[in-house]
């Protein structure tokens, strides 16, 4: 019997999380993708803690009438900003199972041009 796509996604990110793993110096750029929003953190895997978060919920991003992928690129943009003023210029991406498409790369590009390294 086939996968469900929740089912696909969580083998994914189970087989990248092996992999993968985020340190005070270069911390976890994790995704999170809704039907209509989208989250991502800087998380510390060694000590447990989130460092810097945003989302496209936030009034700033949430105000403007753009698309999805539009939004993500402006989520990316604003997580750049936020690392860069917490000191962090190095990142591991975690697509956290997603699909390397779209939205995902939109944000990621955007941290990219933001000054994010990954």
């Amino acid at each position: 019997m086939a996968l469900s796509k929740q089912e696909r996604r969580q083998r994914i990110k189970y087989r990248i999380r092996k992999k993968i793993s985020g340190t005070p110096e270069r911390p976890r750029l994790c995704v999170f993708r809704s039907n209509k929003n989208i989250f991502v953190q800087l998380i510390d895997d060694v000590n447990g803690k989130t460092l810097v978060a945003t989302s496209s919920r936030v009034k700033e991003i949430s105000e403007q009438k753009v698309t999805k992928t539009e939004q993500a690129a402006l989520v990316g943009k604003a997580i750049a900003e936020k690392a860069k003023a917490a000191g962090i210029n190095d990142v591991v991406f975690d697509r956290n199972g997603y699909l390397y498409h779209g939205r995902v790369k939109s944000l990621a590009e955007a941290a990219r041009e933001g000054g994010l390294n990954f």
